[in-house]
Order: C-alpha cells, then structure tokens, then sequence
C-alpha cells in the first residue's frame, strides 16, 4: 500500500484532482472526438490507482473519476434545465451536479469493491477490476429506470473491439476495453510482459476479425426512406404563433419525396394527435398513399382520461398502426414520486407521460417491419433486442434539441451505430435539430444531415433478418460472468485465509 515513485502525482493527487482529471480527459475517447486509444490510458492509469489501494482510497479515487467523467461528459444536462427548462442557473448548476455527483457513486463502489477482494496484480488488471467496473456500469443502467449513457464500450465503435459487440453488446465491449487497458499496465510494470501483450494483440485482432462476420442477411430490396429534420427552435416550438409554420414546413419536406417511407421526428407536430386538423392529416396520408408507402409522424397521443403518450403513429397504405414510448426520461417526460415540485422551477412541456405497453409488436410498414424507439430509448441496448428476430429495420425518432450545440447529440449518434452494430440491423435516426443519420449493420454512418438546418435525408434501406448472439441473451451473459468471477476470486480469498 506505499506509495508508488513511478506515479506519485498520479498515486496522490492533491484532493482527487489528478484521477478526477482522467476521467474528464476520458470524455474526448466517445464521440464526437473519439479518440479510443485515449480511455485505454486513462484506464491503464485508473489500474495503477487502484492497484494495493485501500478499499477506502479505491473508493475514493473512483468517485473522483467519475465526477471528471460525468462532469464533463454530461453536462448538457445544464442546457435542458436551465436554457429549455427554465430552471434559474444556480439550481440548474446545483442540480447537475448533484446528478453527475450520483452517478459517480457507481465507479466509486466499483473501485471499493475490487479492492476488498484479495488477488494477484495481473488478475486484478485483467479480470478483477474489469468485472466490478461492468456490474456497477450496469447497475447504472438499471437502477431508478438507468442512465447507461457513457458506457466504456461506446467508445469502441468505429475501432477493432466493436467486432465482439453482436456477442456481447456494450457491457462487453466494456469488460474487453477494460481488459486490455490492465494488460497495457501489466506489459508496463514489467508483469509477464510477453503473455499480456500477446493478450493484448489478441484480444485486438479477434474483434477486428469479427467485424468481417455477416450475422444477419437481407430481408428483399432496399426501400426509399426519407427522414425529415424541421430544425425547429425548441424555445419556439411549443408557441402557438409556430404552429401553422411548424405544419407547413413538415408537409412541404415530405411531398418533395418520392420515398414509400417517410419519417418525421420525435412530436415533430406540438400537438395531440386528437387536436391536428383533419385536413393536415388527411393531407400527409394522402402524400403517403401517392408514394405507395408510409409515413411515420412522431406526435402526442392522448389516450384514456388523464393518459398520453409520446408517440409514433402511421399513416399510408398500411392498416393504421402506433408505438408508444416505454422507457420514460425522469423529470424530463414523468415526474418520479415524491417530487411534484420539481414542476415549479422548470418548465417542460408535457412532463408527466404515461407509459407505453412494454413488448409492442414491430410497426408492418413499406414492406418492412419496424421497431420504432423514441430518442433516449435507443440507450438501452437489452431492450432493442427484445424486439428482434422480428424486425427489419430500427427507427430512432429523436428531439435532441434539448441540449443545444452539446455533445450530446455526436454521443446519441454513437449509441445508435452500436445499436446497430448489436443487432445487425440498419438503423436509422429522424431528429428535430440533428444529427438525422442512415447507420448501416456494421455502424458504418452511410449519410447524414448537418445539424440546426432544416433537411430532407434520402436513402435506400435495407431490412435485414437473422439473429445476433446478442439479439438472444442480450446483457445476461456479461453480468453473470462478471458476477462469478467477483464470487470467484471472493472464494478463493476466502479459502487461502482460512487456512
């Protein structure tokens, strides 16, 4: 446990700076400057603080790295309070960094949890610390409804290790970033170097070689798609006085298509459907129709009394067909228990939807079948598989304008391209502000609209079929696995002391 003359500012930064500093630089390793090399030093580093730290500094030195890299990484989460939401600076800064507060939490338990569990330094670099760091990223993505955003493994999209990721998805890519940035440290300290970095090379040229895998098979012809991006300001979305433009521009951008499937954002029309003008409607079934295909319309919904859902409904040749939103953003679309007042100091427009029916059959539409999923839902990769064998094609409907000129929408461009890349399905994503994106099966971005200008998106979609490993098991494999290898090395601890 003494101190480390290799590292010493590294080992002992003044108040957590230097590992609160890595994990902010480990942002610049996601989109939009993703730079992957990058998080296998910080997690090479992160290893090197943990390695013979008490569980208290793990913890500590844990926390500090994720407060840098949910800090830097998630702050426009301030954008969508303060700007959009209404919400006064102060509190709008105080309550983002509450949150990112919380979410380092998780990085934290992780740090003190390896470090409670006795083992070798070259298993702790490549198995120990990796299963901890996936349990708890996971947890993230499953305690108070999740926010898996900033998974290690997004990071790998566009780089050798995605090749694993239609076995494993995103907590497996994580476990395999983590992996092998222990392996560097241990080729560094001079710990079996020629095993680990033949380990290392490996484990690179495995996923590389996999990305050359076709693990589904065209489903027909391509179809003619056109997503359409409004760029409609969301400070003036909600104005009556927009309406009619809103409209307008809408209905233009889609009778200047040909395409037989036609996709409009996340409630891209600011009203409940039961409130459009009939005449509207009529209007783009009718452009629909003349296409032979089918419209998509991102739009409110209202339901039984005091129901509505964020919604996509159809309109076309097809029987008239909806998906209604599942997975909730807290504060953003409902209000959890307990803080109803929240609605005092923010103002969002419907704040409080009901949720939509958890398995919703795939919409049948241009020829295709299509599992819809509205902006955040995309994040959660476990329940976009739940959808497949079935679908052809996903549709991510999105209104990223929330966050302003942030990084969150390069990042939600990333988790779509792994999404993607999970279930070996074209992907593709209609939003208000950008970035509107055609994704092939292999993550491949094969055209997009630049963001805050209004546009038309062409492309030719492929529908796919065929199952993933991943698409099947989804993220059980990686958490059992992570689970028995910390009971394992637990027990094996346990047992040399007792004797």
């Amino acid at each position: 446990m003494g101190t480390d003359p290799i590292f010493p500012l590294w080992s002992y930064g003044k108040w957590g700076l230097s590992p609160f500093l890595l994990g902010a630089a480990t942002v610049l390793a996601f989109a939009p400057a993703g730079v992957f090399p990058l998080a296998l030093v910080t997690f090479a580093v992160l290893v090197q603080l943990w390695m013979d730290a008490a569980p208290r500094r793990a913890f500590f030195s844990g926390y500090w790295f994720g407060l840098g890299l949910f800090g830097a990484g998630v702050s426009w989460i301030y954008v969508s309070m303060n700007r959009f939401g209404g919400m006064p600076m102060p509190l709008a800064a105080l309550a983002t960094l509450l949150f990112c507060a919380f979410l380092a939490l998780f990085p934290a338990v992780a740090g003190w949890l390896q470090a409670r569990i006795p083992a070798s330094r070259a298993l702790r670099a490549s198995l120990l610390i990796p299963a901890a760091w996936v349990l708890f990223e996971w947890l993230r993505g499953w305690l108070f409804t999740g926010f898996p955003w900033l998974a290690v493994g997004y990071a790998a999209v566009g780089w050798p290790l995605q090749g694993y990721a239609p076995l494993v998805g995103v907590y497996g890519l994580s476990f395999a970033t983590l992996s092998i940035a222990g392996m560097a440290w241990l080729v560094f300290r001079r710990v079996s170097r020629l095993a680990f970095l033949v380990g290392f090379f490996v484990v690179l040229a495995g996923g590389q070689a996999l990305r050359h895998v076709e693990w589904s098979q065209p489903a027909g012809e391509p179809v003619a798609a056109a997503l359409l991006q409004g760029n409609i300001e969301q400070d003036l979305k909600f104005d009556p006085r927009r309406y009619p433009r809103i409209l307008e521009t809408y209905a233009r951008l889609a009778e200047e298509s040909r395409a037989r499937l036609i996709v409009l954002p996340e409630t891209a029309i600011p009203r409940f459907y039961d409130g459009i003008e009939p005449e509207y409607l009529a209007r783009l079934e009718a452009l629909a129709k003349r296409n032979a295909g089918d419209l998509l319309l991102g739009v409110p919904y209202r339901g039984a009394p005091g129901e509505y859902y964020n919604s996509v409904l159809t309109l076309g040749t097809s029987a008239r067909q909806a998906y209604h939103k599942n997975h909730l953003v807290p504060f953003g679309e409902f209000v959890p228990p307990g803080f109803r007042w929240a609605l005092d100091v923010v103002r969002i427009p419907l704040t409080d939807f009901s949720r939509g029916a958890p398995e919703q059959p795939p919409l049948a539409v241009a020829g295709q079948r299509i599992a819809v999923n509205i902006c955040y839902e995309d994040a959660f990769g476990d329940e976009i598989a739940r959808r497949l064998p079935q679908a052809t094609l996903l549709v991510n409907v999105s209104n990223v304008a929330w966050f302003g000129d942030s990084l969150a929408p390069a990042q939600h461009l990333q988790i779509a391209r792994l999404r993607a890349i999970e279930t070996g399905r074209m992907h593709l994503a209609a939003t208000n502000t950008g970035i509107t994106a055609a994704i092939d099966r292999d993550g491949r971005v094969l055209a997009r609209l630049p963001q805050f200008a209004e546009g038309r998106l062409e492309i030719a979609a492929q529908g796919y079929t065929g199952a993933t490993p991943y698409s099947l098991y989804r993220d059980w494999p990686v958490v059992v696995s992570s689970l028995l290898l910390l009971a394992v090395f637990a027990f094996v601890a346990s047992r040399a002391m007792s004797r």
